[in-house]
């Protein structure tokens, strides 16, 4: 059960920290920091001094898409989100409607056999739900060239109601991103890791702390629906890997940089908590019943109560010191959604390694990956 915390809509953040005041750089967001059942304040850039040599923080390296692209069905206006592509050559895709506001309210799914008009002369037609879902998100596919063009060309970051304003897509990029080779990448920023700067990440490594990359694109958020999250393709490299497992036989704690890294490690690791070098798809949902394999802590957006990234926290934290902590947040007017302020979740004293529940309960069935 996630906290009964009430999110006032003033604390969305609705431009980027850099934006709202001269001289501001990424890193000049709030941090709440959770340890055990302690909570303190402090801003993003003390992150060095709140970690140590031989941390190690995993971090997502999936680039944002610019993901919306608007079209027509028949006469009516919508606006597509591309989601996450299939082995196929299909898509996933959430249709949405205009609001008027240069945003996008949520609208039916389907049917079957509706076809989409997009620029350049692009059709794309919706096939089936995805899974047994809400019928929110379909299967489709996209006559032409291919999507990442079509993107490249015509689309723009899927921004919702509570910004202000559109931004270029390089506002949406974390300092991690990669582009891959064949145009995949992730509908909606892994936004945990925006108040990177290249600065503090060389301050950090010149204080012993690592970095292991890993790779998961994540497709459209759920909060309207409150769905749990759907498969997503993922990636930990062989060094990564080792990088994670060495770590946890030493002395340093592995990290988080998003609820997405933690998708992706805690899909690598096995029943006995060592992680392998795996790719493919995972639809791994961490909860509190779950339990967690490898990471000890976790920086974090700050998410909507009813969402399912909570499940997540709790499994790390614990469902107190998640409470405590959202309420400490509301409290302290620190700032939502992506472009908001974060939260780091640390180990209690005496605890080093996470508390790890019903791991004998775990089955091959949560990830259908592939050796590296």
């Amino acid at each position: 059960m996630t906290p009964a915390v009430r999110v006032p809509e003033e604390l969305s953040a609705r431009v980027p920290v850099e934006q709202r005041g001269p001289g501001l750089d990424r890193d000049a967001v709030r941090m709440l920091v959770s340890r055990g059942a302690g909570v303190a304040h402090h801003t993003f850039t003390e992150l060095p001094r709140l970690l140590r040599a031989g941390d190690l923080l995993v971090v997502n390296t999936s680039a944002t898409l610019a993901a919306a692209v608007g079209g027509w069905i028949g006469h009516a206006r919508v606006v597509v989100h591309f989601s996450t592509s299939g082995d196929d050559g299909r898509w996933a895709v959430e249709l949405r409607e205009p609001d008027g506001r240069g945003t996008t309210r949520a609208r039916a799914g389907g049917p079957a056999g509706s076809e989409v008009c997009l620029p350049g002369g692009v059709r794309l037609v919706l096939e089936e739900p995805l899974g047994g879902r809400s019928g929110r998100l379909w299967w489709a596919r996209v006559s032409g060239p291919g999507v990442p063009g079509l993107l490249r060309e015509h689309g723009r970051p899927i921004r919702y109601s509570y910004t202000e304003r559109d931004q270029p897509l390089s506002v949406y990029q974390t300092v991690f991103a990669l582009p891959s080779a064949d145009g995949a990448g992730s509908a909606e920023m892994p936004s945990a890791a925006r108040p990177f700067t290249a600065r503090l990440v060389a301050e950090l490594v010149s204080l012993g702390v690592g970095f292991a990359p890993v790779t998961l694109h994540t497709g459209v958020a759920s909060a309207e629906a409150h769905e749990p999250p759907y498969p997503e393709r993922f990636a930990v490299p062989p060094a990564s890997a080792r990088l994670i497992n060495a770590a946890k036989a030493g002395a340093g704690r592995v990290l988080a940089v998003g609820t997405t890294a933690v998708r992706a490690v805690e899909s690598a690791a096995g029943a006995d908590g060592v992680v392998r070098a795996r790719a493919g798809w995972t639809s791994l949902v961490v909860t509190p019943e779950r339990g967690v394999r490898v990471v000890d802590g976790l920086l974090t957006g700050l998410h909507e109560p009813e969402a399912s990234h909570l499940l997540m926290l709790e499994a790390i934290a614990g469902r107190a010191a998640t409470e405590r902590g959202y309420e400490a947040a509301v409290q302290g007017r620190y700032l939502w959604h992506e472009f908001g302020d974060v939260h780091l979740v640390l180990p209690g004293q005496g605890r080093d390694r996470p508390l790890t529940q019903s791991i004998a309960q775990a089955t091959a069935s949560e990830t259908e990956p592939r050796p590296m």
